[in-house]
């Protein structure tokens, strides 16, 4: 079965099914629907957790099936959790992710979670399988238009009531990243009044004055070519003790925007309904415009996959410094390939 995120916790008070699947590339979301079946398994029992991560280096398909058929130390049900983050099992993950669901307790809960995973993929037997079995949760980013609503949910989830024009601010600094604009709600619980309400001002006050950099501000820069600029605040985030995991999902949500662009553009699309189709904010079409004349499709997937290697540096799983390969791929943005770009280096 298929499940919307928004009705995931009605079905968790009366189900619990053996198998679940949460995908897209909104970390956020992703991130909360995941929160929401581990606490339901914790309720129902289910007190030992193991994570197998198919991203990392040296990953074994095998061993999933290892984990199923071995018993519990401390509890008679457990939470397995597998993280696909690139949305791609391939042949042999798709035979054992189905070999998986057949023989594995009915007592363990098995929660996947997943990068974005295409349409073309949703028909394939795997997938089918965890639709038979449990059930399959995709999370779609928030468009422009629907952004400031969820703001206002958002805030009145935390106890704040906030003016429109307030509203309207916070969503054009956040520009889609719900990650970031869940933490600066957070933060204007301190400049609320007593009885929560924020106007436009206490969004000025203290989310945009007490932040002297940010990524959006970086990612502009850097698609628009200002590599001084870029750099300095990319610098200045890390001063400040910004998760470069942040940084990173802005720069990569970005190339990705830029490649898709490019591809429809390229087989026939009008870049001004490309651009609407991707919910491009007004402000920021000039320098998505100038990117997609700077940047080849080949430079784009390059950047990509540089990404994947960044992720993989942040979580400790190479001797490469992130913040050192983070700049190098900022510098690559910013700079026109003509001619195309050759591989990065990462020899630091």
């Amino acid at each position: 079965m298929q499940i919307y995120p928004e009705r995931l916790s009605a079905h968790l008070t009366n189900t619990l099914l053996p198998v679940y699947c949460i995908s897209g590339d909104e970390p956020l979301l992703v991130q909360e629907c995941s929160d929401l079946i581990r606490a339901s398994a914790r309720s129902a029992g289910c007190n030992e957790r193991e994570i197998l991560d198919a991203g990392n280096t040296g990953f074994k398909w095998h061993s999933l099936l290892q984990t199923g058929n071995s018993l519990s130390l401390f509890s008679e049900r457990r939470i397995i959790e597998l993280i696909i983050p690139s949305g791609k099992p391939g042949k042999e993950g798709s035979k054992v992710l189905c070999d998986f669901i057949d023989t594995s307790s009915s007592d363990d809960i098995f929660l996947i979670i997943s990068g974005k995973i295409e349409k073309t993929s949703t028909t394939s037997k795997w997938y089918q399988k965890i639709n038979s079995a449990g059930a399959t949760i995709q999370v779609w980013p928030i468009s422009n238009k629907d952004m400031p609503r969820w703001l206002s949910n958002r805030a009145k989830e935390m106890g704040l009531s906030m003016e429109q024009d307030a509203i309207d601010l916070l969503a054009d600094r956040v520009q889609g990243n719900l990650l970031a604009a869940s933490q600066e709600i957070t933060k204007l619980k301190l400049v609320a009044d007593e009885n929560g309400h924020v106007t436009r001002e206490d969004v000025i006050e203290g989310v945009l004055n007490n932040a002297r950099y940010n990524p959006f501000g970086m990612i502009d820069s850097a698609v628009s070519g200002n590599t001084r600029d870029a750099i300095k605040t990319l610098r200045g985030l890390r001063a400040e003790g910004v998760d470069p995991i942040m940084i990173l999902w802005a720069l990569a949500r970005e190339c990705q925007l830029l490649l898709d662009l490019q591809e429809e553009i390229q087989n026939g699309k009008e870049i001004n309904q490309a651009l609407y189709t991707h919910n491009v904010w007004k402000s920021r079409i000039s320098i998505i415009r100038q990117a997609l004349a700077n940047h080849s499709m080949e430079t784009l997937q390059t950047l990509i996959s540089h990404a994947t290697e960044i992720d993989a540096a942040i979580k400790g799983q190479s001797f490469l410094n992130p913040w050192l390969i983070i700049e190098d791929l900022v510098v690559t943005l910013c700079q026109p390939d003509n001619p195309p770009i050759k591989k990065m280096l990462h020899k630091l």
